[in-house]
């Protein structure tokens, strides 16, 4: 059953967000007997009210309020008052994600090492490696099931993806298959085997992909040790004389404001809405917000280097058939310099429906050419290049105070341009792209830039020194000792991989060293 704790409970944790980060850490702690409330500032769906539909989906799940985009990357100009797909609902990005679960490679854990000094980078090494999070990553792996993993079979590979690993073949590529996803193949954790409706990111109507909504959450509930509360918004949080936060003042559902004490605050609303939480809590003690000695709170924001890949054939394809991402390939993700570029990129399966299609193949575009182009959507084969971007400290999440949001906040700024490093990797993965559906008979490629990402890192990065980051190697405030960062904003590198195994695994972990910590009386 569901717990109910006082707002005057200071013996909580309490956890701001509640998606792969957030709500994987209140399942862990509460699992070890620690209590937990989790503000959530969304509405709590249930399986039932997801729908197999691109546009209603998008408006039920997506964080609309107000953010303002700058920067010279093409999100500034198509979409700048809406630079990230992000999900606003209990289970958060879990819900829409596509569900790629894999793990960041050795070497993306050591950048500055490996890569050396790249002018306009701010390069750091992780304060981890592959090993300290390796066996993280098996218990997370098993958690969600992810194919591939545990004996667990891989899915079946659609259309979409017999030619994407024929075109692999044809140019020579020997690390291409089935991808690594957190969708049951077959019936596993109470839950259905995946059905192939093709609808992954507008919420699995069968429960088949993993979602902190449905396993997570209600698993920690069950311990009599979790309380979810939705339409929650965390507005600040709050410290004592001697720096150690008490609490966090949100307002519920009905806009009036709450004081929520705790033991410890750990803090998972996504690479922007965490920084801008950390910015808002400034103080006498801490003008610069909390956490922010370093000044490095908001700063180092990656969101992937991307671009969009499409073949069309004589025949049809019709790749928004089965499985979103059920194949991929990995040849490019390593580290070659030689091809110009520093780190590597993914090629994983695109699938889209005509309206997003319009929207990001040819945004601004009219007449004979865009007309032909959704013409061939049945014909059309889809692939996404992800690749590794770089920090820079200057792409970051400030706060802008000339737009207040609906409490008198100021909302959040995302600056981001590109670096020529992603620049460089873009076009090498368009040519690559065109490449491999050349080679299996494609009449026609088309490329086109990125769009909106839901892959948002960095701006609370860890790092050894607390001169070089926000968090340790914990994802622990190096300047408060019972303040955590949960989500990807504690990521130090970007990597060529899809964030949330990892951000899963570093949840799991930092739920071990929490409660440690705790029994020792350290927080």
């Amino acid at each position: 059953m569901a717990a109910k704790f006082a707002l005057s409970d200071s013996s909580l944790a309490v956890i701001v967000g509640s998606g792969a980060g957030g709500g994987t850490l209140a399942n862990e702690l509460a699992q070890k007997g620690i209590s937990v409330v989790v503000l959530e500032a969304g509405k709590r769906l249930e399986i039932s009210d997801f729908k197999n539909d691109d546009n209603a989906m998008f408006g039920l799940f997506t964080w609309l309020d107000q953010r303002t985009t700058t920067g010279s990357w093409s999100v500034a100009k198509t979409s700048p008052t809406l630079p990230v797909w992000t999900c606003k609902l209990v289970g958060g990005t879990t819900v829409h994600w596509t569900a790629a679960a894999l793990r960041i490679q050795a070497h993306e854990f050591k950048t500055r090492t490996i890569y050396g000094d790249i002018p306009g980078a701010n390069l750091l090494d992780w304060p981890i490696s592959l090993d300290d999070l390796a066996p993280y990553y098996a218990k997370a792996e098993n958690k969600m099931g992810v194919t591939g993993t545990h004996g667990i079979p891989h899915l079946p590979v659609n259309n979409n993806g017999k030619v994407l690993l024929a075109g692999a073949k044809a140019i020579g590529y020997t690390r291409a298959g089935q991808t690594n996803v957190a969708i049951n193949s077959e019936p596993r954790d109470d839950r259905l085997g995946c059905q192939q409706t093709g609808f992954c990111v507008q919420g699995c109507t069968f429960g088949a992909k993993w979602s902190t909504l449905y396993t997570e959450i209600p698993k920690a509930e069950a311990t009599g040790k979790a309380e979810i509360r939705s339409e929650c918004t965390a507005l600040r949080i709050e410290h004592d004389r001697e720096g150690r936060v008490t609490g966090v003042v949100y307002a519920d559902a009905k806009g009036e404001l709450q004081r929520q004490k705790a033991r410890i605050v750990c803090v998972a609303g996504n690479s922007i809405e965490s920084p801008r939480l950390l910015l808002n809590s400034a103080s006498s003690k801490f003008p610069d917000g909390l956490a922010n000695s370093s000044g490095q709170v908001g700063k180092n924001y990656m969101h992937h280097t991307t671009g969009f890949v499409f073949g069309v054939f004589e025949k049809p394809v019709h790749m928004y058939r089965g499985t979103t991402i059920s194949s991929f390939i990995q040849d490019e993700a390593l580290h070659k310099p030689e091809r110009g570029f520093a780190g590597g990129y993914l090629m994983e399966l695109l699938s889209m429906n005509p309206p997003s299609l319009a929207l990001n193949i040819a945004p601004g575009k009219w007449g004979h050419e865009f007309a032909s182009m959704l013409d061939a959507f049945p014909n059309m084969a889809g692939l996404w290049i992800i690749g590794e971007d770089l920090p820079i400290g200057t792409n970051r999440i400030t706060l802008n105070h000339d737009v207040r949001d609906r409490f008198g906040l100021p909302i959040a700024n995302i600056h981001s341009d590109d670096h020529p490093n992603d620049t460089a990797m873009r076009e090498h993965g368009f040519r690559q792209g065109e490449a491999l559906y050349r080679a299996v008979g494609a009449t026609r490629v088309i490329t086109a830039p990125p769009a909106a990402s839901t892959h948002n890192m960095g701006t609370n990065r860890m790092s050894a020194k607390p001169r070089d980051g926000v968090v340790n190697r914990y994802g622990q405030a190096h300047d408060i000792k019972n303040l955590f960062v949960s989500d990807g904003s504690q990521f130090t590198s970007a990597s060529a991989e899809n964030p949330t195994l990892t951000i899963v695994a570093l949840a799991i972990r930092q739920a071990d060293y929490i409660a440690g910590e705790m029994r020792k009386g350290e927080i």
